[in-house]
């Protein structure tokens, strides 16, 4: 028998589908072995030697598999293939006492016969270039996190935690929202001719807008307030317009490229809303799944089976005008992509997502992640889009003289003002790869017109308009952002941002735009102030640089977090004698514990300011500083005190749950929000699932056995 370890049990068993008996598949479940949570786990003195423990959950995992490893005749370590594959397989082989004979290391970057038929055929020892560069992220963030958090509790407040990638992330945040508060918004104005031809027929109507004044192009703001606009329009009430000039064109729009981890991650939040962490999540699933190649990865390479495959699914499906006469091949721009690995792709062309669902058990955010990378990827290997593009120009002339001077611009009366009107429409005219993966774009078709051609004026609008702040970042942008700048890597988009939303330094808006919270402007303006480097953008760009590095076997792992720790190190313990605490005074306010009756003050917590009672820690109570509002059912009484309503609350990791509003004095309280029907066999609260399915809250309510087989069939 021989023994396969992957970290997944869905992979476990998709290769055991592929492989048979022959092989038994174990899931180690991810990492076994890690710093420990309870120590700072890195001997700084020693070469930075970090100091193991096996997991909790790990522990379990280690018996069995130590048990089954000793039956085997070899062992085959299939973790995913990338640092952090890499660094599992180690701590199995470190962890199960493996040695070299014992064991082999085999990846692939799909799961489909082929891709594991031959990593079989082809097994390697494992890269410690690239578990030491996953160690020195581990190490590096280690200490930031275990060295700078304590200094943040003494001089902001205790519970509060700092991160590498994580404070930059922040910091993009803040800034953009500094800008936002410190923008003033520039009044200008447009104005657009409504015109129609009139030499061919039917005439039509077309809207030009104002693009030059005698022959100066104007700028967005170049028309700046009411006045000028009221002059323009005088001007140009009695004006003649005729076309100046007719430019027809072929354009063509190209197809995207295939994914990559960062554009996965944008454009499932653009269709979807789907959060960076949820299209990881799926993502892993798919590929575990065998439906879709590894997806972590910054490369836009594809194999050249995967090329012919799409080549002859297109021609088949669509015909041989939709497939250019070469692959289409595509270059990253990514600073430091790993060029070695894939795009993400489905496992199989013609597996079509109508196929996929057919074959596979899918949920729907697997199908809606599938569909949009099959599509994707079938798409970057189509012919463009072809458009048949029509500018016009259109000159409209004042004549000085007609209209008092300053009417025309201060002109004299010998000088005619001429102005230019511009009118842009395309229509389609071959889809292309359109017709597997829409996109956006506007058709306009503008009426036949010839040069010098007089045009039947209509009116003019005269619009009045401001500029706007910068955007905030949302979840895509926020990627983007930190891609183009070489923060972080295709592994660490996702739980960068759930890291600063979990810690309450950003918080989502009703648009579900990122906003930093007042202790995330706290934590940022403290670590911009005294630890800049931290937070520096190229700096932190210039160590993910380092740890491509040390993958490569260029630098050693011991040396770049040396370089980092010795005045990190050195600042660190000045900061902590010059740095003062944030004043933190509490203020009194009128309200009366229920408690004890003293005045309840307003203290910052890690979560934002919030009422306590000033007799802590005789006197525990503490309450939101603004009452939480009920994010629904209002109306819905408490079953268990009947006194107080349903609502939303959070618990200190923020998760969703749904308690009595009379807390602490009842504690009634469900995971799954209450629709506000009571059950009829046992009259508890109704309660809608995760998965939109409805049940009673009672677990032994006969009722859930009776929906759950109606739900099965």
């Amino acid at each position: 028998m021989n023994l396969i370890i992957v970290e997944s049990p869905v992979k476990a068993k998709t290769l055991q589908k592929f492989l048979g008996a022959k092989y038994k598949i174990l899931s180690s479940f991810g990492h076994v072995r890690d710093l420990p949570k309870t120590a700072f786990g890195v001997d700084v003195e020693s070469s930075f030697t970090p100091k193991y423990v096996i997991t909790k959950k790990g522990k379990s995992t280690i018996k069995e598999l130590k048990a089954q490893a000793k039956k085997a005749n070899v062992v085959l370590i299939s973790t995913d293939p990338d640092r952090e594959g890499e660094a599992i397989a180690w701590h199995l082989v470190e962890a199960l006492k493996l040695d070299k004979k014992a064991y082999q290391r085999i990846e692939f970057h799909e799961i489909t016969k082929t891709a594991i038929d031959e990593a079989i055929k082809n097994p390697r020892e494992i890269n410690f270039d690239l578990v030491n560069a996953q160690q020195a992220r581990r190490v590096l963030d280690r200490i930031v996190g275990y060295k700078l958090s304590p200094f943040l509790w003494k001089k902001i407040v205790k519970g509060l935690s700092a991160g590498r990638v994580q404070s930059v992330a922040v910091r993009l945040i803040a800034e953009r929202e500094r800008e936002i508060e410190a923008f003033n918004a520039e009044e200008y104005w447009e104005i657009s001719a409504n015109l129609k031809n009139t030499k061919i027929t039917p005439q039509k109507e077309f809207t030009a807008r104002l693009a030059k004044i005698n022959g100066k192009t104007l700028d967005k703001l170049e028309i700046k307030d009411e006045a000028q606009a009221i002059a323009i329009e005088q001007n140009l009430e009695n004006a003649a317009y005729q076309v100046a000039t007719v430019e027809k064109k072929e354009t063509r729009k190209n197809p995207l490229p295939p994914f990559t981890t960062s554009t996965l991650q944008q454009a499932a939040w653009q269709r979807f809303k789907m959060t960076a962490k949820a299209a990881m999540m799926t993502a892993q699933q798919l590929y575990e799944m065998g439906l879709i190649t590894y997806h972590r990865t910054d490369s836009l390479n594809l194999s050249v089976q995967s090329l012919a495959a799409a080549k002859d699914f297109i021609a088949k499906n669509y015909g041989q005008n939709y497939h250019p006469e070469h692959f289409n091949v595509y270059k990253t721009k990514s600073k430091g992509a790993q060029e070695a690995h894939e795009a993400i792709r489905p496992a199989y062309a013609d597996q079509t997502p109508e196929m996929a669902l057919a074959d596979k058990d899918l949920s729907r955010p697997q199908v809606k992640l599938y569909e949009l990378i099959w599509q994707r990827f079938i798409a970057s290997q189509m012919s463009p889009a072809l458009f048949d593009s029509l500018s016009i120009d259109i000159a409209a002339e004042c004549v000085a003289g007609v209209r008092p001077p300053q009417a025309c611009g201060g002109l004299t009366p010998a000088t005619p003002a001429i102005y230019n009107f511009r009118a842009n429409g395309q229509t389609l005219k071959f889809d292309g790869y359109l017709k597997v993966y829409p996109s956006k774009f506007e058709e306009l078709d503008l009426p036949p017109m010839e040069e010098s051609e007089p045009l039947k004026f209509i009116k003019l609008d005269v619009s009045q308009h401001f500029t706007k702040p910068p955007a905030r970042y949302n979840e895509a942008t926020l990627v983007k952002t930190l891609e183009a700048y070489g923060i972080g890597r295709p592994s660490t988009y996702a739980p960068t941002i759930s890291t600063i939303q979990a810690r309450n330094y950003i918080k989502k808006d009703e648009k579900k735009s990122l906003k930093p919270t007042e202790i995330g402007l706290m934590v940022n303006d403290l670590l911009v102030a005294h630890f800049p480097q931290i937070v520096d953008i190229g700096f932190t760009a210039k160590m993910e640089e380092e740890f491509d590095q040390i993958a490569a076997g260029k630098l050693k792992w011991t040396k770049v977090l040396r370089d980092f720790y010795d005045p990190f190190a050195k600042n660190l313990e000045e900061k902590y004698q010059a740095v003062e605490k944030k004043n933190q005074t509490p203020e009194i306010t009128d309200k009366l514990c229920p408690k004890c009756g003293a005045n309840l003050v307003i203290k910052m917590g890690r979560f934002g300011k919030f009422l306590a009672c000033p007799k802590f820690p005789d006197c525990k109570h503490a309450e939101p500083l603004t009452p939480e509002k009920p994010a629904f059912a209002t109306e819905i009484p408490c079953p268990k005190c009947e006194k107080g309503h349903i609502v939303e609350k959070r618990t200190k990791k923020r998760k969703i749950f749904y308690g009595c509003s009379s807390y602490p004095d009842c504690d009634f309280a469900l995971w799954d929000k209450p629709t506000g029907d009571k059950c009829q066999n046992c009259d508890s609260l109704m309660i809608e699932t995760k998965r939109k399915l409805v049940r009673c809250s009672n677990k032994e309510c006969l009722l859930n056995a009776k929906l759950k087989n109606q739900n099965e069939k």
